[in-house]
């Protein structure tokens, strides 16, 4: 949950500061605010801990991808 009001409030502020950089990597540059962000929760949220860059990163990615395919799941209810 906690996740979830972080990006919310905090990544669409990030993700328009560092617009020109997004356009530059072609939207790569959007897993490393997934990476920020989930590095921020570990901040608020004590026993929850991502020990670096690069396993928040992957942290982010798995957390992208399952959001992608539940918003898929749930597109394709809204349909029937």
């Amino acid at each position: 949950m906690l996740l979830g009001v972080i990006n919310a409030v905090v990544r669409p502020i990030l993700v328009i500061l560092t617009l020109p950089l997004t356009l530059i990597t072609f939207g790569l540059f959007l897993l490393v605010i997934n990476a920020l962000t989930l590095k921020l929760v570990t901040v608020f949220l004590h026993g929850f801990h991502v020990n670096g860059f690069w396993p928040a990163l992957w942290g982010a990615l798995i957390v992208s991808v399952a959001c992608w395919i539940g918003q898929a799941l749930v597109e394709k209810q809204r349909r029937w």
